[in-house]
């Protein structure tokens, strides 16, 4: 049907997929205008993709680290199986950590089984924000129960990072392979410091451990980009070697909640004054 102009001409209304198209992408409510095209490549090569991606300087502080915690644990009079064990079951370093040191100071099961959990529950806002990322169109839960266990500092980091350019069907075979690879290298690191633990100077050992988050932070300092991750990053950072002051099991937990909530708040004010 056709109307007519202020000057009288006649002007035929635009068509829905005119208007759609001029639409930005970012605009126009389609998902799959921010996904990467399909690739036809198999789920073996993705495997494979990840496992690649494992190799570099992520892995070598991993390892090194693992290195570090195998020394430790066999210091704190742990057998070598409980060691691998701990690695490649636990797959959080600052938990493996504070078990060995419950084991070592005598602690009951109850406690133990407490200081692991709050320092563990660093991970689940992480697992949180991957999960999603990770599920494709046939991905089951299953599968992505499974890959929840792969989630830790190292294998997050990268995976935040790259996910996004890889294609949807390929995400979660390309994280499966990225931390079996970790783990695997991980579990024989631990046994490789568990055996020269006699060769490595306690200070070493512990210098090895630390390296990991300062991995962590310097990754996550490049990865930063608006306003809100900085301050997060910043506030987080001074608030939470003051926690850890007065409860060293639950430093982590309160600097990230209360750091990222104060960033929060002061991101979204910043952008109302813009």
């Amino acid at each position: 049907m056709l109307s007519r102009s202020p000057a009288g001409f006649p002007v035929r209304p635009p068509s829905p997929q005119s208007c759609r198209s001029a639409v930005p992408a970012e605009f126009s409510g389609d998902a799959s205008s921010h996904e990467p095209a399909a690739s036809h490549r198999p789920r073996g090569g993705w495997f494979l993709a990840g496992v690649r991606a494992a190799i570099g300087v992520p892995a070598l502080v991993l390892f090194a680290s693992t290195v570090g915690f195998g020394g430790y644990a066999r210091e704190a009079g742990l057998p070598l199986g409980l060691t691998l064990l701990m690695t490649g079951g636990i797959w959080a370093l600052p938990s493996q950590i504070v078990l060995t040191g419950s084991i070592a100071g005598g602690s009951s099961l109850v406690a133990a089984f407490v200081s692991v959990s709050l320092s563990a529950v660093r991970l689940m806002p992480m697992t949180a924000a991957i999960m999603p990322m990770l599920r494709g169109p046939k991905t089951s839960r299953l599968r992505l129960l499974a890959l929840s266990h792969f989630v830790a500092v190292t294998a997050w980091v990268l995976a935040m990072v790259r996910l996004p350019s890889i294609p949807r069907e390929g995400r979660a075979a390309w994280f499966a392979g990225l931390g079996l690879a970790l783990a695997v290298a991980s579990v024989g690191a631990t046994g490789l410091g568990y055996w020269g633990a006699g060769e490595l100077p306690p200070v070493l050992s512990g210098a090895l451990v630390f390296m990991t988050p300062v991995y962590f932070l310097i990754s996550m300092s490049g990865a930063a980009r608006s306003l809100t991750e900085r301050l997060a990053l910043a506030i987080g950072l001074v608030l939470t070697p003051l926690v850890g002051l007065v409860d060293a099991t639950t430093d982590l937990l309160w600097g990230g909640l209360v750091g990222g909530t104060l960033a929060f708040l002061i991101g979204r004010v910043v952008g109302r004054a813009r």
